[in-house]
């Protein structure tokens, strides 16, 4: 069985290590439909094989992630709307 998909806490530490200890810490979930959620708890165990494994639980549902942040985590493409060419007004009459 690989593990090459697994960050380690040490991992997870540095990557936060390098971010504002004050901010808010929210789970994104679910590619398909974002949402925000809070951290509900971390906990500590070990797998079958004897591994050490943690766990962060998600809590309350927060709302939609934002799309920036679903596009940084490519789980929405970075997309614009289609480019079209202004048209004038149509008059309320088409045969004027």
């Amino acid at each position: 069985m690989s593990h090459n998909l697994d960050t380690t806490v040490g991992d997870f530490i540095d990557q936060l290590s390098a971010l504002d200890r004050d901010a808010v810490l929210r789970l994104a979930v679910n590619p398909f439909f974002p949402m925000s959620h809070h951290v509900r708890a971390v906990v500590a165990t070990t797998d079958a094989g004897g591994r050490s494994v943690v766990y962060i639980a998600d809590g309350q549902q927060e709302g939609h992630l934002p799309p920036e942040v679903a596009r940084r985590l490519t789980w929405h493409p970075d997309t614009e709307g289609p480019r079209r060419a202004r048209r004038g007004a149509r008059p309320a009459d088409p045969h004027q």
